[in-house]
């Protein structure tokens, strides 16, 4: 029997970065952006999506004209991430939040999310907060990066309040030193270090460049070493996060990571059902051919859920 060729999901429908982008209008909203523009083979207006500099620039563009986010830079050795991929898993979180409200989605600032490696980039809090109003804690290791994240937040006052930083002091750790006694999250998310080390991070890179038809160069794509590999790569990491989340299971309603790889997930669902988990979930998401999965998990069970919602989430009916 032959085998239908992969066709991966489309772009959340609440996704505001369907299609083309309008770089034209980007660059009329953030005018910096014009000197990246240059006309494709086939006359349309693009940017090299192999440079770095050009990357950030739409990035601050996209975050301006949308989210009204002013002054988004980040260290040219830092990660940059892919806006449209970054906004799918905050709608997809949304949804997963609305399967335990009655399929309403419970917005505001009585809702608190918790971003397990936030970056300088602070991309999932800003989406997240000027989505749906939902307050962030955004912790990291990188006390550089957490000093960048700060630099946005100064630039946009009115996000004062909604999003705050914590260093996390032991980079095993992923939980510990960041939640305080008696804290609630409504979730957490997290974009773990995908690769295992640094040699295969630097092969990754190169098989990128050959896949752009190009050489493969010395440059990277970017990311500094905590944000793309750790001693147990992508798969350790998250059963790092299980077993540890196990020790919050009353603190957080629905725990959740993206995953970049399928392999990762092989035995990560048995392991959080034998931690207790009593819902383990996996959300399929796609940007052009790139597959990738939102991982959720609680440990509450229904009554427990149903305490949760009364007493925060907002227009909850019981």
């Amino acid at each position: 029997m032959s085998r239908r060729p992969f066709k991966p999901p489309a772009l959340h429908p609440r996704n505001r970065y369907q299609g083309r982008y309008d770089l034209p209008l980007l660059a009329r909203k953030c005018p910096p952006l014009k000197a990246f523009i240059r006309q494709s083979k086939d006359g349309q207006t693009t940017i090299d999506f192999t440079d770095p500099a050009a990357l950030r620039c739409l990035n601050g563009a996209l975050l301006q004209h949308w989210y009204q986010i002013a002054g988004w830079q980040i260290p040219t050795d830092a990660l940059c991430p892919p806006i449209p991929g970054r906004a799918d898993l905050i709608h997809h979180l949304a949804d997963l939040l609305a399967s335990s409200h009655d399929g309403v989605i419970p917005s505001g600032e009585q809702l608190r999310g918790l971003d397990v490696g936030t970056g300088a980039n602070l991309i999932y809090p800003l989406i997240g907060n000027a989505e749906y109003g939902w307050q962030f804690v955004g912790s990291d290791i990188d006390a550089e990066a957490l000093a960048n994240a700060e630099q946005i937040l100064t630039a946009n006052p009115r996000l004062q309040g909604q999003i705050t930083l914590r260093l996390q002091s032991d980079a095993k750790s992923i939980f510990d030193g960041i939640i305080d006694t008696g804290e609630q999250f409504d979730f957490t998310l997290c974009n773990p270090p995908f690769y295992a080390g640094a040699r295969q991070a630097q092969q990754a890179n190169e098989r990128k460049w050959r896949g752009l038809g190009k050489a493969p160069s010395g440059r990277n794509f970017g990311g500094r070493a905590n944000e793309l590999y750790c001693d147990d790569g992508e798969e350790g990491f998250l059963q790092r996060m299980a077993a540890q989340s196990k020790l919050y299971a009353q603190q957080v309603f629905w725990f959740s990571s993206l995953v970049a790889s399928a392999d990762s997930l092989n035995a990560l669902p048995e392991q959080l059902r034998a931690l207790g988990a009593t819902d383990v979930r996996i959300i399929d998401m796609g940007q052009g051919n790139k597959r990738s999965r939102l991982l959720a998990w609680t440990f509450l069970d229904k009554k427990q859920r149903r305490a949760w919602r009364r007493a925060r989430w907002p227009g909850t009916r019981i």
